[in-house]
């Protein structure tokens, strides 16, 4: 497994956002993360990258337990990660934005040259259709544009191992969905790159995913195919109540 996570809990005063989460994902796999607000998702996915620490459970990265590392120890175990509303460096430019993960790597052992790096980063720009644009300031982006940027950089972190997308389809326009839906496919088939997303968006997820797993109040209810959880009675009640 790439991903195992073991009674994982976070608690907020007297809420429980996570309750008790055990989730494993395989390697190479696309999985989906999906319940209705509130359910736990995003705070799973700050939980997995470092950004919480959880009050219970365990993480466990490649057999590593990660649950007590912080988030640029994480990253260097190969988890990248984009946020819902993205974060970039506003005042510096896209190729500047793009290169902070390969930069932040450069006193590991045996650091890949500057023109790799350079050289990776600006066919990354390329590939997510961001190129006439690598010059600009990244708040000038729009959102989607913005997403777009984040998923370039999360996609420097080397060796990639687990990449965690946090509602990547969200108020995004449906050409720049299909150039992530291709980002996602292309990097998980040439790359070997594991994806864990949390989104809305059933038919992004119908096409990217052959198994999704769904939290309701911070609970793990169901796993499947979106065919098997849409006909199981607790995802229903959870998302139409009873």
């Amino acid at each position: 497994m790439v991903l195992e996570t073991r009674n994982l809990t976070k608690r907020f005063g007297g809420v429980v956002a996570v309750d008790a989460l055990t989730l494993a994902i395989r390697a190479g796999e696309i999985r989906g993360l999906i319940g209705p607000n509130g359910s736990g998702k995003t705070t799973t996915v700050n939980l997995l990258s470092g950004l919480y620490l959880p009050d219970a459970g365990e993480i466990h990265l490649h057999g590593e337990r990660t649950d007590r590392l912080r988030p640029h120890e994480i990253a260097a175990r190969g988890v990248g990660r984009t946020f819902q509303i993205p974060k970039l460096f506003g005042n510096m430019t896209v190729l500047e934005n793009v290169l902070v993960p390969a930069l932040a790597a450069r006193d590991r052992p045996a650091p890949p040259s500057m023109a790799e790096v350079l050289e990776r980063a600006r066919w990354l720009i390329e590939f997510v259709t961001l190129d006439r644009l690598r010059d600009a300031l990244a708040k000038e982006l729009s959102g989607g544009q913005a997403m777009l940027a984040q998923i370039a950089r999360a996609l420097m972190v080397r060796p990639l191992r687990l990449l965690l997308l946090d509602e990547p389809f969200a108020g995004v326009h449906l050409t720049i969905r299909e150039v992530i839906m291709q980002a996602v496919l292309r990097m998980n088939r040439e790359e070997g790159v594991t994806f864990l997303i949390v989104s809305h968006e059933m038919a992004e997820l119908r096409r990217l995913c052959s198994r999704v797993s769904v939290m309701h109040e911070g609970r793990l209810i169901a796993e499947g195919t979106l065919e098997e959880v849409a006909n199981d009675a607790q995802v229903l009640e959870a998302y139409l109540g009873r």
